[in-house]
């Protein structure tokens, strides 16, 4: 197992106990774990109460997650709320100055996940939508979408296509890639967590 696998594969692995899958799955998630843990100022102690936290619970839940390439937005949430359980746990038996921020207040400011590790999973899961296509609408994209696009004619002529199919072909193309189970997962990741797994 390879932490470039798709993650489909790697849950059904990980659920039926390969501890390679699950090695990958955690490589891979690590770093939004940690970055969503520091973002709430966590530290020492109480990042990797929090860090173990989230891993035990992906453990009891990975058999009833319905949908595998939703689990960064499980992950994600998952880490987001054990912080926050730790950080109420914490106030209250933490004097806290009246006239000061709450930890909710600091924990509150900023995005809510590292913009670099969101751009990483819309990356792999373009990816992964696009090795769904066939391989004639996957090139027809993959033309239109370079820099500079590839002319009308070119595409005729590579793609053994009339002038006049190019556009539809792209719009079924496209319309298939928007209903694929990659980006259709990747997009729950900004709904309530119960409509995740």
């Amino acid at each position: 197992m390879d932490v470039t696998d798709a993650v489909d594969v790697l849950v059904a692995a990980a659920r039926d106990g390969d501890s390679e899958a699950w090695d990958a799955l955690v490589e891979r998630y690590l770093p939004l774990v940690t970055a969503i843990i520091s973002r709430h100022r966590l530290t020492g102690a109480d990042a990797d109460d929090v860090n173990q936290s989230v891993w035990l619970r992906l453990v009891e839940h990975l058999a009833d997650l319905r949908q595998p390439a939703a689990l960064p937005g499980w992950i994600a949430t998952t880490t987001r709320n054990e912080s926050l359980r730790l950080l109420r746990g914490k106030a209250r038996s933490t004097p806290i100055d009246p006239q000061g921020p709450s930890p909710f207040e600091r924990a509150a400011e900023g995005p809510d996940v590292d913009d670099a590790l969101l751009r990483d999973e819309r990356y792999h899961a373009l990816r992964e939508a696009l090795l769904g296509l066939p391989q004639p609408r996957r090139a027809l994209l993959e033309m239109l979408s370079a820099d500079p696009p590839v002319p009308y004619d070119e595409i005729s002529r590579r793609l053994g296509i009339p002038v006049g199919s190019i556009g539809p072909t792209r719009a079924r193309a496209l319309s298939q890639l928007r209903r694929s189970p990659a980006l259709s997962a990747l997009a729950t990741v900004g709904a309530p967590s119960g409509e995740r797994r």
